[in-house]
């Protein structure tokens, strides 16, 4: 069976530059904060957030699934067959924790 991750985001359009990487309070706990040069309109920024966390995880694009958030800069999106440790690769974007090794 196929391990799911939930990963909760605070996207950031109309950034100048895009990035994944940063930690936002949000009010699904601890969020990642992705910018996307994309504007928030017609579902636009929340498919580039949604792309980003693909690459960032090194998942595909198809792996990555909304699950709530679509109107909102706060998202949580789904992601399947995450590969080995997503939890750690999730918490070294998100909190700058690189463990050592």
């Amino acid at each position: 069976m196929a391990e799911v991750l939930t990963v909760a985001v605070r996207v950031k359009p109309g950034a100048s530059r895009a990035r994944v990487g940063g930690r936002f309070d949000g009010p699904h706990g601890p969020a990642l904060v992705i910018a996307v040069n994309a504007r928030a309109v017609d579902g636009r920024a929340t498919e580039a957030a949604r792309r980003a966390l693909a690459e960032a995880l090194g998942v595909r694009p198809a792996a990555v699934s909304l699950r709530a958030g679509a109107a909102s800069r706060d998202k949580l999106f789904l992601v399947t067959d995450a590969g080995p440790d997503p939890v750690s690769r999730l918490s070294r974007l998100r909190d700058g924790a690189d463990p050592p090794g």
